[in-house]
Formats: C-alpha cells, structure tokens, sequence
C-alpha cells in the first residue's frame, strides 16, 4: 500500500509534493515491511499451510484416508484402543483423536518399548487398524516451524509472535499511505509495467486483507503476552495423590468408562480421549456449546477403574482471561467452523503471504527505476536482497535455525 498519488497511478510523476508527515509514513512503511520480509513471508507461508497440514498428511499417507460410505454410527472409541493396545511393536497407547473430516481415520497416538511416539490411524467404525503414521508429519513439522522454529518454546514463541508488532505498525500506517483506502476493493489489476502490477496487487490484497490482518497481529501479540507468562489460568482437572497401578482389569473397564463419560455429558462431541495412565483416570474431551474455545474446556474426567464420573468441565464457564486464551488457537487457525472457515483461512493466509512478498518487490522495482534500468517482472525481486540490508542476514539465521532443529526433530534428537 503506497502513499502518493503518482504512485497510486503507476507513474512517478506527482502534481504536488507528499506532505513531509506522509513521507514520514511512507518510509516507516516501507521500512518495516521489508527489513525482516524474508523471515515474515517463510513464518506467514508457513502458518498458511499449516491450516491444512492434516489435509497434506491425508494425501501423503494412504492409511489415513477411509472411504466415507464405510463410516456409521459413533466413533469406536474402545475398540479402537484395544486394537492398538494389540498392535506389534506399541508399548503404551496415550491418545485417540476423531477423524479431521468424514474421510479421515481416527489417530491414535502410541509408544514403543523405548518411548518414541508415533501414530495409528483406525478405521473409525470397525477400529481395525489401517496402518501408522510417523509422529513428525506434515502436521508437527509446519506447526513446529511455524510457531517457534523447532526450537523450545520459551525462545522460538517470542521470536515468531514478536513479528506481530511489526505487522501491527504496517497495518496502521498503511491506513496513512494509502488515501481513500476503501475506494480500492474494485479496483482492477494493470498491466503497465512491473511495477505498477505490483503495486495495483498490494494494494487490493491489502484492503482485502484487512480484518485478517488485524486478526493475525491481535492472536499473534497474545501468543507473544503468553509467552512472557501472562497465560490463563489452567482449566480445573483431577488431581490424584498417588498413582495407582495399572493392569488388565483396568483395561477392560476402559468401555464402561467411556460410556460413563458420555452419559454425564449429553451433548458433546467427543474429539478426544486420553486413555488413564498411572493415575487410572480416563478424560473426554470436544464441541459443546462454547463458541471458539479448544476441546479442552469441554471435558470429562472418569475413574477408569469405577466407570465413576469424576469431574466435568463447560467451556461457557471459563472467565475473561481463559476465554482470550481459548479463542486464540480457532481463530489464529481457523479451524472452528471445518473447512468453512479453513479454506478462507488458508486463501486469505496466501494473501497475506502476498502482501509480504508485493512489498518487497515494490521497493525493488522502484530502486531500479531510479537507476534508470527497465522495470520488468524478472526484475522484482532483485532489489530486495540489498534493500534488507544486514537485516537479511538475521532472516537467514533464523530461516537456517528452523531447518536445522527440524533436522534433530526428525531423527529424534532431543
């Protein structure tokens, strides 16, 4: 989003000169926007991908997908462990998670004897076991480069979510650089030169863009507030003094337990169960009434052992604070309303991408227009190398960072 008229028109002739507090604007704008637009664009590609990282898992791993004629009735939640329980090479089986979409196995999260995770998918009616799955997949690995570059959360979270204040002051002053913003969501496309497509982009992106922009910054500075220790409260859960053991009579009150849980909770759409551990406690989890809240607000607790319903939790009583907290992820993601909400999520993170990439070479083309060299497409982005300055070797680094530390992740180094 530019600032001056002439700009605007794809020329570089201006009638007036642009107020020196619009220039001032003009910079910070374009300053902002493209010191640090190599680390933005791969944190915001990242991200935009990653609101369909289930759906790149479903294509690259045939045993995750079921045939949806194949799927009645509830999900079978106990047959689904007791298979796993049985299957060569699992030690301890800790999670089940619903099918993502009608056509998707259930995941089964698993251990084996030396404690390395890895996935079963499950056939969600039948509970027969379809195949495994590793445990860094598309899912984890987008995710992990995404939020804090695989490195430990209390480094890699602040990095990437500091980004927000910088998205913040591009998102204010492009109110400024841009005059008349609102005029801009018809306008089309030119193809002049480079440079004037390039900008005409930008700027229809950007008025586009606008409202998910702004929602991206906000969930980005609470991701950043949390990540310094201002996080909510923790939801209420059972607490056991002493762990209990664990053994085969166990196991076989694990149906009666789930029917228990989802008899005190009539009404919810189970999405998770966490089979009991030492403390022999089952717990449920998923959708009830609480609108952007994660499935965990929405949870059960059951003695596994008694089938005696322990403690149960309701999303619509979480205060202010854990509200914030629980709305982030859904919104930041988009994956509250199913692919209602993540197809335009993933659209409009492509455009903010965009935005991103439009910027920068923006500035590049402009560097050679005054350098009297041709403005043409192979030329946007040959400016921008330079224009970022030392600043580029940052972006590298912390690019560089992510790829390396996903290295150790897929071969388990801790």
């Amino acid at each position: 989003m530019e600032m001056a008229r002439g700009i605007e028109s794809g020329t570089s002739v201006r009638a007036k000169p642009a107020p020196k507090a619009a220039r001032t604007w003009w910079k910070v704008h374009q300053w902002v926007g493209l010191k640090l637009s190599l680390f933005m664009t791969f944190i915001l590609f990242t991200g935009t991908l990653a609101v369909l990282s289930a759906e790149i898992d479903w294509l690259v791993q045939p045993s995750l997908r079921v045939a949806p004629s194949t799927v009645e009735g509830p999900i079978a939640w106990a047959e689904i462990a007791e298979n796993a329980r049985g299957y060569p090479g699992v030690a301890k089986v800790n999670y089940i998670s619903a099918p993502t979409a009608p056509a998707f196995a259930s995941k089964v999260t698993v251990e084996d004897e030396v404690g390395d995770l890895f996935f079963l998918h499950a056939h969600p009616t039948t509970g027969k076991i379809q195949g495994t799955g590793p445990w860094v997949g598309a899912q984890r690995i987008l995710r992990n480069m995404h939020r804090h570059l695989n490195l430990p959360v209390k480094y890699g979270v602040p990095i990437v979510s500091s980004l927000a204040f910088l998205l913040l002051v591009t998102l204010v002053t492009s109110f400024v650089v841009y005059k008349k913003w609102w005029r801009g969501f018809t306008k089309p496309l030119r193809n002049r030169d480079a440079r004037t497509w390039w900008g005409d982009f930008h700027r229809l992106a950007g008025v586009w863009s606008l409202w998910f922009v702004a929602l991206i910054t906000l969930t980005s500075i609470w991701y950043f507030v949390e990540s310094l220790g201002g996080n909510a409260p923790p939801h209420p859960r059972v607490e056991r003094e002493a762990p209990v053991e664990t053994g085969r009579s166990e196991e076989g009150s694990l149906a009666a337990a789930i029917d228990a849980a989802l008899a005190a909770y009539p009404g919810l759409q189970a999405e998770n169960v966490q089979l009991p551990g030492e403390e022999g406690v089952l717990q449920m989890n998923g959708e009830f009434e609480a609108v952007l809240v994660r499935p965990r607000s929405n949870a059960v607790y059951v003695d596994a052992r008694t089938a005696e319903v322990l403690l149960t939790t309701d999303g619509r009583e979480l205060n202010l604070h854990q509200r914030i907290g629980e709305m982030a992820d859904p919104l930041h993601f988009g994956y509250f309303g199913g692919y209602w909400t993540k197809l335009p999520w993933f659209l409009f993170g492509l455009a903010m991408t965009g935005l991103s990439l439009s910027g920068a070479a923006i500035y590049s083309l402009r560097i050679a227009r005054e350098r009297g060299d041709q403005v043409r497409l192979g030329r946007s982005f040959s400016g921008m190398w330079q224009g970022m300055g030392r600043w580029r070797w940052l972006s590298n680094s912390l690019i560089a960072i992510a790829f390396v530390f996903l290295a150790f992740l897929i071969l388990g180094i801790q």
